[in-house]
């Protein structure tokens, strides 16, 4: 059955409102996402790359494998969170790299800075530590690749948690990133299926899906994957684009209204502030909600499927470790996610008056009382 596109504003429709023939979603000619540059789709990249082969006779970026042995390495983090709730995930990273043979402070340097939850920092995060002398730059979630990507060609990057790398210009492909750039992905189409499975097991009769979305970088191909796998299994959708809190207010208020099923929040992990207000919203309209991020369920959202942060974050320090040895970031292909964890919040289904089956239950990961 075909979705629909709806695009809120802040003077929204009477609450009655009910939206029209399906409108295709189409790509937006942005030129910066919450401030960050964006580069152009990889396909604009490979005319750029052909014109430059051409003018430097096949010379591409300069690569010293030596680097590492004249000095102290010097690794910059960059993520949009705060540091003390990234605490967590720089750990990881150094344990990760303690285990093959690096240890800050002794043979390698450490600089991480963080955004605090103000992404238009990020540009000006990314500089300072290029202009710090770093050798290595990694890089957490895709607004913070994407900063770091726009702000040097040349620094290897180890991205860690991009939704589509190759869609948003980020590498020319998975297998061969052919830039200075190279790490872990986040999304996949199966993973999108799977949350959508876990809700059809969740609801027996679901028929009727919301998708709560905002302007984050590969929103086209998101809700593209989003919609062609809700046709496939039979499921109506809405995707709603909710960029303020007065579009999540309304978004929240015409679906209960209008008697949907069920919620698929696609964006994410947001700050802790937007994730209360997202949380509170489904439970005042009574809606269950699987989130992306396993954040939202820690914080007592329904139900999370989502990538294993711990898991990334140790095999990006394997990327470190091998760029530090030599190895072109070029050359190295993007990893997909390859551990995941199901968060169940049972708090919030009591709220809600629902019964979650003995069968999600045991498969859980983690269940919250």
């Amino acid at each position: 059955m075909a979705g629909r596109a709806i695009w809120l504003t802040c003077d929204p429709p009477p609450l009655g409102f009910v939206p029209g023939k399906r409108t295709p979603v189409t790509a937006a000619s942005r030129e910066t996402i919450m401030g960050v540059p964006v580069k152009p789709p990889a396909s604009s990249f490979r005319l750029q790359r052909r014109e430059f082969l051409l003018l430097a006779a096949g010379t591409t970026i300069p690569w010293n494998p030596g680097f590492a042995a004249a000095t102290i390495p010097r690794i910059g983090v960059i993520g949009p969170g705060s540091g003390a709730a990234s605490r967590s995930s720089l750990d990881t990273l150094l344990n990760g790299l303690r285990a093959l043979g690096w240890a800050d402070g002794g043979n390698l340097v450490i600089l991480d800075r963080w955004a605090e939850e103000h992404a238009e920092r990020l540009p000006g995060i990314a500089k300072e530590l290029i202009g710090a002398a770093v050798d290595v730059l990694v890089t957490a979630g895709t607004l913070a690749t994407l900063a770091a990507t726009s702000a040097t060609a040349t620094i290897p990057i180890v991205m860690v948690g991009v939704g589509d790398p190759v869609a948003l210009g980020i590498v020319e492909s998975l297998t061969h990133p052919l830039g200075n750039a190279t790490g872990l992905a986040l999304s996949s189409v199966e993973l999108t299926a799977q949350r959508l499975r876990l809700l059809q097991e969740l609801l027996p009769g679901l028929h009727r899906v919301a998708v709560i979305i905002r302007n984050d970088p590969g929103l086209e191909q998101n809700l593209l994957d989003i919609r062609n796998l809700a046709e496939g299994m039979g499921l109506e959708v809405v995707e709603l684009e909710a960029n303020t809190g007065r579009d999540l207010a309304f978004a929240f208020t015409w679906l209960r209204n209008d008697h949907w099923d069920a919620i698929y929040v696609a964006s994410g992990p947001l700050g802790p502030a937007k994730r209360s207000e997202i949380i509170a919203l489904a439970e005042d309209a009574r809606l269950p909600v699987i989130y992306s991020f396993g954040q939202f369920s820690r914080a007592g959202g329904l139900m999370s499927f989502a990538t294993n942060d711990t898991d990334l974050f140790r095999r990006a320090a394997t990327f470190v470790d091998r760029i530090l040895k030599g190895a072109n970031p070029a050359e190295l292909p993007v990893e997909p996610p390859t551990r995941f964890e199901l968060i169940i919040n049972l708090r919030a289904a009591r709220a809600l008056k629902m019964t979650v089956p003995p069968s999600l239950l045991a498969r859980a990961d983690q269940i919250i009382q």
